[in-house]
């Protein structure tokens, strides 16, 4: 599980391990991962080449003062700009005494990777003038983020003002929320963990995402007297004579294997797609849990108090959105699958502020309508009423394209009905279906029926990899 924490838990962290190691030893850690992330940047020549360190007043400043020391005495030319009048002084004396060299303007050569040391993590969002002046100046260099970029909120993932956009970020002792929530996971580029020892002493985490071992352990898996039934029955409530692919695409995510039957109830249009390319789907009967809205336009509000009035756990997409109680009534295993448009039309807001602030409104519609809600996006953010938040980091931007909405419910309803709590059920069901578009896209372009048929072959993998 990668697990993010707030600046909070991780000063608290630091301050609990700190207490127990000589002074300097905990930063002296992170210098060196940091120096290492930036060596294998560099590679394979590593002697002569150029890196700028950008260094504000903060700890930040010092890691990347430290960094440069290490670099330094591995025969690489390492400048540190100073953009502030209080440098760390320890950091400043190591990479002199290393070699390096320090400067308050813009240095005479173009560096070969720049290190973002400018604002740690306890800073404000934005930047300072001098500080965006320098960063315009070194556009298309790779740059290294110390920790998480100069700029972001740390904690909410969200900006305000101007930002560092990192090819690299090497962040210590564990992750943080921006790291896993966008927009400022995108900022983060890659995102390389230093261990420094910090894991005993962090409280349970702000957000978390799940990995391929975690999606194993959660995976429904058939006992040895399994039958269709004890497997789980998924029902699919999806699609119109207007949209009739909504419902096919809806019955192709639930048509992924993880359980004993589909049902499709709808349109008879839809019905003749489905018995064409799916015949295993049969019709109405008794499941175990609902996937209604995708598709269904003015049948919607009907569609949705049925499937509600069943009990079972229910997905709710697309035009049943708009008919979801709110205030707990539509039951705690509901599980709401909006994308940014969707949810602010649900919170009365706009689309831009929900973009701006994902974890914020994905928190705020959990706790609005009693049930997890799945909020869609690059990293699509799961978010219980008791305030657990999963990140899915899995997918590629290929994915981005119509009816892969509808493959995803289908998928997590067919996860809750074959025994899932909806959170789990939602969560394993984002990853999977990021994975699967990974795999389907190969680098390329895909459709939303790639991504169905590409499932199985996913959920084989997965199972394969953590078999003993």
């Amino acid at each position: 599980m990668r697990q993010a924490h707030t600046v909070e838990q991780v000063r608290a962290a630091e301050a609990a391990l700190m207490a127990t190691l000589p002074d300097g030893v905990l930063m002296q850690r992170a210098a060196h991962g940091l120096a290492h992330a930036v060596l294998d940047l560099l590679a394979p020549g590593t002697y002569g080449r150029r890196v700028l360190l950008l260094v504000g007043s903060g700890d930040n400043g010092g890691d990347a003062l430290h960094a440069g020391a290490v670099l330094a005495r591995r025969g690489v030319a390492v400048t540190a700009w100073l953009l502030s009048d209080h440098a760390h002084d320890a950091g400043l004396a190591a990479l002199r005494a290393a070699g390096g060299t320090s400067t308050t303007s813009a240095p005479a050569h173009r560096p070969d990777v720049v290190v973002d040391g400018v604002v740690g993590i306890g800073g404000r969002p934005g930047l300072r003038p001098e500080a965006t002046a320098a960063l315009a100046g070194l556009a298309g260099v790779p740059l290294v983020a110390v920790d998480t970029p100069s700029g972001v909120d740390v904690d909410t993932g969200e900006l305000d003002g101007a930002h560092v956009s990192a090819d690299l970020t090497v962040t210590f002792g564990t992750h943080k929320v921006a790291h896993l929530v966008d927009p400022a996971a995108a900022a983060c580029g890659a995102v390389h963990l230093v261990d420094i020892g910090l894991g005993p002493h962090l409280l349970a985490p702000a957000v978390e995402a799940l990995q391929a071992a975690d999606v194993a352990a959660l995976l429904p898996r058939p006992v040895g007297d399994a039958q269709k039934y004890s497997r789980g029955v998924v029902g699919v409530r999806a699609g119109s004579e207007t949209y009739p692919g909504a419902g096919l695409l809806s019955v192709g995510g639930a048509s992924c294997g993880l359980v004993g039957m589909v049902r499709y109830v709808g349109d008879d249009a839809v019905h003749d797609l489905v018995r064409e390319q799916h015949p295993e789907v049969v019709g109405a009967g008794r499941v175990q849990a609902w996937v209604v809205g995708s598709g269904s336009g003015d049948g919607a509000a009907g569609t949705l108090a049925e499937a509600l009035a069943d009990g079972v756990p229910t997905v709710v997409d697309a035009d049943a959105l708009v008919h979801a109680p709110r205030d707990g009534r539509i039951g705690a295993d509901a599980i709401l699958t909006p994308h940014a448009g969707e949810l602010a039309r649900m919170l009365d807001v706009e689309r831009d502020v929900v973009e701006a602030r994902p974890l914020s409104h994905a928190r705020i519609a959990a706790d609005t309508y009693g049930c997890v809600v799945l909020l869609k996006g690059r990293h699509t953010l799961v978010a219980h009423p008791d305030g657990r938040v999963r990140a899915t980091t899995t997918g590629t931007p290929w994915l981005a394209t119509a009816g892969a909405g509808d493959v995803l419910g289908g998928l997590v309803g067919a996860l809750a009905a074959a025994g899932l709590e909806p959170f789990d059920a939602a969560s394993v069901g984002s990853w999977l279906h990021g994975a699967a578009a990974t795999t389907a896209s190969a680098g390329g372009p895909i459709t939303a029926g790639d991504v169905a048929r590409a499932l199985p072959t996913t959920v084989r993998a997965l199972l394969r990899e953590s078999s003993p």
